[in-house]
């Protein structure tokens, strides 16, 4: 047993740093670069300048957009709630359950059909 355990240790070492090895071969390779032209100047207008003054926090920021009114809020509001009610009623009941229960049975059957390619002429007037 100890002589299993040694040798999987020692020869099993040579293994993981041969592939340290690969891999820190490929981390230099990585580092290193083909670019021979100069540095790029960045735009002089990208980015935080320092104007080597504090900040007035006192000044408020100019806004992007008009701010609405009250009046306007309120119109929109309005507008939304009646979109909302235009959409039908939320727990509206079914009319006709036996209806919706029949074609619920016949509908699968009436799809195969058409899908295998015994189409009914009634259901599928394209249907030859």
């Amino acid at each position: 047993m100890t002589i299993k355990f040694g040798e999987t240790v020692f020869f099993g070492a040579g293994h993981f740093c041969r592939i340290g090895a690969a891999v820190m071969l490929l981390g230099v390779a990585g580092c290193s670069s083909t670019n021979t032209g100069g540095p790029v100047p960045l735009a002089t207008d990208a980015g935080p300048k320092d104007t080597g003054t504090f900040p007035n926090l006192n000044i408020p920021p100019q806004v992007a957009a008009k701010q609405f009114t009250e009046a306007e809020k309120n119109a929109k509001l309005a507008q939304l709630k009646a979109d909302e009610n235009g959409q039908g009623a939320k727990g509206a009941a079914v009319s006709n359950q036996a209806a919706l229960t029949d074609l619920a049975k016949k509908h699968g059957p009436q799809t195969l059909k058409q899908i295998e390619g015994k189409c009914d002429p009634a259901l599928d007037p394209t249907c030859k």
